[in-house]
């Protein structure tokens, strides 16, 4: 019987730059690699699961449906400028574990509130508490996964930890509304309560997640940096990495939210299959994209450690261009063909699918390791700003004109920014 592989928590790489020795494995599954991916998602089953039934919990607690998109507006603002001073904390203190630690326990602390809620006040707290532990630990926990795996295998870590966390991303929407299915047939004092059942009982994978972290993860050595400054740091990137992050900030001007996609869908089929089963359809429509997002993550990895990951990131951006264009005709056209938007979701998924796994390790390659965990916060707060302007700037287009011109103005900043990729030229 062979012995298990020690290389895992042996040094093999020493980096001498800011005095980190960072132990990486010879074989990138590892046991914190797979230790992430498996935190992943359990926190995505978590606060997914929320996301999935939040809008009916505040329509069934009176709230107007436009403080729905003011809640979720200000969530994805505190979690991007977060990422910003997580990574500063991190890169300046050296304790990236603990801080993980700390973001996926607010999860189930945001839960918790939200469960609790008898109006709107305590639900935007609830997922304040959330969304600022996710920016806290999203890009520590990426710079942790990176410096456990050599350079050439990072794609791959990237591509199972994707996989895993859009897994829960899946699995906690279909569950809970399976359960709240369930539960609406059960004795209740309010409408309410099949709701807060599910809030209740999504807190278990997130306190899961917390545990499989804290017993999973190993993270490789990261020696403080107490004189670390932040704004002179920022200004210190390097010049190619800035390009990057405004090649990135560009397309995420375009890079709308997915539930305009979902509303996009709704849309079109409610005259053909009615407003309920178009809902539904329109539902399983962003699942399928989901699903895809999951099969094809590990593939882009390995693909990328071999061919570049760059060049695989600007495919996938032209990917996210391309599903920008077929919807702006979609709208144009009014069709309500079902294999279009099946096809339009798959594209979604797989552009996600290479965004989401190499991003991140492209800017391994431009940043030093005793400013990664600041580079990722840069790059969050760079994602999750421009996302924001893109999903707000797309919706008042389609309020005020057109569904079409809204979809068109994104495919052109999604263009805009493949183009600034790809005049990058790496060192």
């Amino acid at each position: 019987m062979n012995k298990p592989d020690e290389s895992m928590d042996a040094p093999s790489a020493e980096d001498d730059r800011g005095g980190m020795t960072a132990r990486r494995s010879s074989h990138w599954f590892n046991r914190t690699v797979a230790g992430a991916g498996i935190t992943s998602a359990l926190g995505d089953f978590c606060y997914e699961t929320t996301t999935v039934v939040l809008p009916g919990f505040l329509a069934v607690l009176g709230v107007p449906a436009a403080v729905l998109g003011i809640i979720e507006g200000i969530a994805d603002a505190v979690a991007s400028f977060t990422k910003m001073v997580s990574g500063y904390i991190a890169d300046k203190l050296g304790h990236r574990k603990l801080l993980v630690l700390v973001g996926y326990g607010l999860t189930p602390v945001g839960q918790v509130l939200i469960a609790l809620a008898a109006g709107w006040p305590l639900i935007l707290l609830g997922r304040l508490v959330s969304w600022f532990g996710k920016g806290l630990r999203g890009p520590l926990r990426d710079a942790i996964v990176t410096q456990s795996v050599t350079p050439e295998t990072r794609g791959r870590a990237f591509g199972f930890h994707r996989a895993t966390d859009t897994i829960g991303a899946v699995a906690g929407p279909l569950l809970g509304v399976a359960l709240l299915g369930l539960a609406q047939g059960w004795h209740w004092n309010g409408a309410d309560g099949p709701f807060r059942l599910v809030l209740w009982i999504s807190m278990i994978p997130g306190l899961m997640a917390v545990l499989a972290f804290l017993i999973l993860v190993k993270d490789p050595q990261h020696a403080p940096n107490p004189g670390l400054k932040f704004f002179s740091t920022l200004q210190g990137l390097p010049l190619l990495f800035k390009r990057y992050l405004a090649s990135v900030g560009v397309f995420g001007l375009g890079d709308f939210s997915h539930s305009l996609l979902i509303l996009a869908a709704t849309t079109l089929l409610a005259p053909s299959f009615g407003i309920v089963k178009a809902s539904q359809v329109a539902g399983l429509l962003y699942v399928w994209r989901n699903v895809v997002q999951v099969a094809v993550s590990c593939p882009v990895g390995f693909v990328a450690d071999r061919i570049g990951h760059l060049p695989v990131l600007i495919t996938g951006y032209v990917l996210g261009t391309l599903t920008a264009v077929l919807t702006a005709l979609a709208c144009w056209a009014g069709t309500d063909s079902l294999p279009l938007l099946v096809g339009i979701f798959f594209m979604a998924g797989l552009y996600m699918a290479v965004q989401e796994t190499l991003e991140s390790t492209v800017t391994a390659e431009m940043v030093q390791p005793e400013t990664l965990a600041m580079s990722y916060g840069a790059l969050g707060t760079v994602n999750g700003t421009a996302k924001f302007i893109s999903s707000s700037l797309v919706g008042v287009l389609w309020t005020v004109f057109s569904p079409m011109l809204g979809f068109g103005i994104a495919a052109f900043f999604m263009f805009s920014g493949t183009v600034a990729l790809i005049r990058i030229s790496p060192r």
